[in-house]
């Protein structure tokens, strides 16, 4: 659901200009290939660049995995790879690691501060090894390697070891102490010759990373956001343990929290092996646990606002769509419809073409067909629905006799649709 563009930005370690971000429906990523010694991609490391760098927390580690995730487009952004993302302590234990699917995400930890006491250091042992149990991969930096963080070793799937912070001549030894004292994968970083890489290489290290293979590139990708009222409300349904009607009722009546709560379903990093194309089946699939996480994160990266006019008119679309398919089609097809007439302006909300827009998220044949291509069985729906919406008398007797609809059942359902659709502000 993205419009994702790429350039070269500083390290990692610099803050990108913020006059480029537009934070309101501006996601801004920036990942770093971490590569094998054949110099083929392993995975990407992940950096937010929506705040500056030293706003790093808990709230923002999350928004950034929630972005990678839902917004910014992820076969773009992280396709099939290892996603490492850097995380505060505090993050580690936060319930949104509870949304993601284990094996696609390295969380990489830091060490304490240096007034950290042993005792300090091994209490976070439990919180370490409960991530490990949960099927997370950990990595660790060099520091990790001293003597204070014996504890922490046989957690560590991966070592990143920092060029710039040892000579050369350190390079063998350290590399033989982290191989001995730990199982896990080293990583080289900040690589910046041709003569560090073959030095790591030669001495066993398997992964790289560093300017010499590339710079960091910036993803901006446009979002859509529900407003907060309407996130309250899904909340609330989930905390009364509401039946699945119940919410997929709210999810049909506000086109931008379906459109994220499918695209991010259908992520990979949600690890699901088939696609999700119905709000009822999301719903099931994701449980009112999850669902209550998603909802709360949601609501955390959302800004305020009634639904703009585009949302209004998208439902008004779907629910209209929804009651004519129900005249003439199976009441399995009737979602569809509506799904059709709500994503059908999703080029508008976007601001990037409509092809480009469904490209990220997973719907049915027949859907994308009428949407991109008006064809199919729900092409005539929508080609009446657009009809009835800009009073194009024409195409409106052409369809509806085409549909074998009369215009007393046409004008009943685009009131009720009508009204349906203004209960989304007195809800």
């Amino acid at each position: 659901m993205s419009s994702t563009t790429e350039q070269n930005i500083p390290p990692a370690d610099t803050a990108a200009p913020q006059e480029d971000v537009d934070a309101s429906n501006m996601a801004v990523i920036a990942r770093q290939a971490i590569v094998d010694h054949n110099r083929a991609v392993y995975g990407y490391e992940l950096f937010d660049r929506s705040t500056a760098s030293d706003a790093h927390t808990a709230a923002s580690d999350a928004a950034l995995l929630f972005n990678a995730l839902s917004y910014a487009g992820t076969e773009a952004l992280v396709g099939k790879k290892t996603v490492f993302i850097n995380c505060t302590h505090e993050s580690l234990a936060g319930g949104h690691l509870e949304l993601i699917h284990p094996e696609k995400v390295v969380l990489e930890v830091p060490p304490l501060p240096d007034t950290a006491t042993q005792e300090e250091i091994d209490q976070r042992v439990p919180v370490l090894q409960a991530l490990c149990e949960r099927g997370f991969r950990l990595a660790l930096n060099q520091n990790a390697l001293r003597k204070p963080y014996a504890s922490w070793m046989p957690l560590a799937s991966f070592i990143k070891l920092d060029l710039q912070t040892f000579k050369p001549e350190l390079a063998g030894p350290l590399v033989k102490f982290a191989s001995q004292y730990a199982k896990a994968t080293l990583v080289a970083e900040k690589v910046e010759t041709a003569e560090q890489f073959k030095m790591m290489s030669d001495l066993g290290v398997k992964l790289f990373q560093g300017f010499w293979f590339a710079k960091p590139s910036l993803v901006k990708a446009t979002t859509i956001r529900p407003s907060q009222a309407t996130i309250i409300q899904l909340i609330n349904l989930v905390r009364k343990q509401a039946d699945t009607s119940e919410i997929e009722d709210l999810l049909k009546k506000d086109p931008t929290l379906s459109f994220n709560l499918l695209r991010f379903i259908n992520s990979s990093g949600f690890g699901l092996s088939c696609e999700v194309t119905s709000f009822r089946h999301a719903v099931m699939i994701l449980g009112l646990k999850k669902l209550f996480r998603w909802a709360a994160l949601l609501m955390t990266t959302s800004r305020d606002g009634a639904p703009p006019a585009v949302g209004q008119t998208a439902v008004v679309r779907g629910r209209l769509m929804e009651l004519l398919a129900a005249e003439l089609l199976p009441p399995e097809e009737c979602d569809n419809a509506f799904v059709v007439g709500v994503f059908s302006l999703l080029d508008t909300m976007l601001n990037v073409p409509l092809e480009k827009a469904l490209e990220s998220v997973a719907l049915p044949q027949a859907v994308t067909d009428a949407l991109l291509h008006g064809t199919g069985v729900f092409a005539p729906f929508l080609e009446l629905t657009k009809a009835c919406e800009s009073g194009d008398d024409a195409t409106f007797a052409r369809m509806a006799d085409e549909l074998h609809l009369s215009n007393r059942q046409i004008n009943w359902a685009h009131l009720q649709a009508l009204a349906w659709a203004e209960d989304l502000n007195g809800d």
